[in-house]
């Protein structure tokens, strides 16, 4: 599986932007998957659910199935959070795998750029950021996209990774 990643700092528009290269690189025909990092406590399932109430009640795994999709939750209690290679080896194979977080880790990404948040660029300190997309002109050593361009964005990452 072909990897590649989008960071950014909060609120700068990484979620809107793997939402559409997936829509994008899916619809020229790749099979894609996404891994996402949440640096907050989150919750899939629902209070009062029969899944929550399995989880409430101390399974350590809750596989949740229909006809039309399935969910595996699987509750870390004390144990470490397992860590980005860990987690991708759970997923089926597919031909690309666009990751959403996990900005220190040593996969090529792309940065999300939003000047009204404020935040100092990312990709002048990492080489493992190869582009940055950002709703303002920039000047950088490396390419520099407009944040809404899916296309642009879409071709590159699809070149970087050989597909």
């Amino acid at each position: 599986m072909k990897l590649f990643g989008i960071v950014g700092w909060k609120n700068t528009g990484k979620t809107g932007l793997v939402e559409r290269l997936v829509r994008e690189i899916s619809e020229r025909g790749f099979s894609v998957s996404t891994l996402k990092h949440a640096h907050h406590s989150f919750d899939v399932d629902q209070p009062g659910r029969d899944s929550h109430r399995h989880r409430v009640a101390g399974a350590q795994e809750v596989l949740l199935a229909s006809g039309k999709r399935w969910a595996l939750m699987h509750e870390l209690r004390e144990d470490r959070e397992p860590g980005m290679r860990e987690l991708l080896a759970r997923l089926s194979p597919v031909d690309l795998v666009l990751v959403e977080g996990y900005k220190r880790e040593a996969h090529a990404k792309i940065e999300t750029h939003r000047a009204e948040v404020g935040q100092a660029l990312i990709a002048p300190d990492d080489p493992t950021v190869r582009a940055v997309a950002s709703d303002t002109a920039i000047t950088l050593d490396r390419p520099v996209f407009d944040l809404d361009d899916t296309t642009g964005i879409a071709d590159f990452i699809l070149a970087e990774v050989g597909l």
